[in-house]
């Protein structure tokens, strides 16, 4: 290949890095500046700072640590707000299972890739169409949301009451518009869009009914069991993953 095409790629390729990049920081500040929210409720259900503080550090996934302050705050036995946070946060296994094998860390690393495995890590590197940009995407994002969440968690802790409802500043619906963001474009097929109305209708038929965390898991397994139709990475990522170990093709070529 000539070295006009070989700095051509090295050009697209830290483009397309930038650009994962730039998605993984805008979704960790979206995800990051909710955690005011967290601190300032925690306090609020009677948690000290340090307490919150450590829920955010070592529980670190947003969705059980909002049940976990919520059975408290009304007054619920620690084992119930255990075991609610617990069960919510038991999709986090099911995002391991399928980001192992695309991360491939090992020691340490390994350690610290599972505990930044959450929603937002998980939806930044399946987004990514390169095995190479879905790693960067999902280290960043796990990460950048580590981070800032912390961060902003000691915020929302020390001055919740001078900011009142954290949903009047709009933090609730950022979030949830950065995962639309990073959805959307994966709803063009057919098969997306009927894994994603399926489990939206299991978690409205479980919500009225199941405890807190039972829809959102049962939801998640509505994707699992459709994955095991197409076990392995995307095929997107597995065919360019292939691409980068046989060498330049003829699509380099061009």
């Amino acid at each position: 290949m000539p070295a006009t095409d070989d700095a051509d790629l090295v050009g697209r390729e830290h483009a397309d890095a930038r650009a994962v990049v730039r998605q993984a920081v805008s979704v960790a500040v979206a995800t990051g500046v909710y955690g005011i929210s967290f601190g300032a409720l925690s306090v609020a259900a009677g948690l000290d700072l340090w307490q919150t503080m450590a829920l955010s550090l070592l529980m670190f996934t947003g969705g059980s640590q909002f049940a976990f302050i919520g059975v408290v705050g009304s007054g619920g036995a620690p084992v119930a707000a255990v075991a609610t946070a617990g069960l919510l946060g038991a999709r986090n296994a099911l995002y391991g299972a399928v980001m192992a094998p695309l991360v491939q860390a090992r020691g340490a690393r390994r350690l610290a890739a599972a505990h930044v495995t959450i929603d937002e890590s998980a939806a930044v590197a399946n987004a990514q169409r390169d095995v190479r940009d879905a790693r960067l995407g999902f280290w960043w994002t796990g990460v950048g949301v580590l981070v800032l969440w912390n961060a902003f968690t000691v915020v929302g802790a020390v001055v919740g009451d001078a900011l009142g409802d954290p949903a009047r500043w709009g933090l609730d619906a950022a979030a949830a518009a950065a995962f639309l963001g990073l959805l959307w474009p994966r709803l063009a097929g057919r098969a997306a869009q009927g894994v994603a109305a399926g489990a939206v209708v299991v978690a409205l038929v479980l919500t009225p009914v199941a405890p807190a965390g039972v829809p959102v898991l049962a939801a998640a397994l509505v994707a699992v069991v459709a994955g095991w139709r197409t076990p392995g990475e995307p095929t997107a990522l597995r065919a360019r993953a292939r691409r980068r170990r046989s060498g330049p093709g003829p699509e380099a070529a061009r």
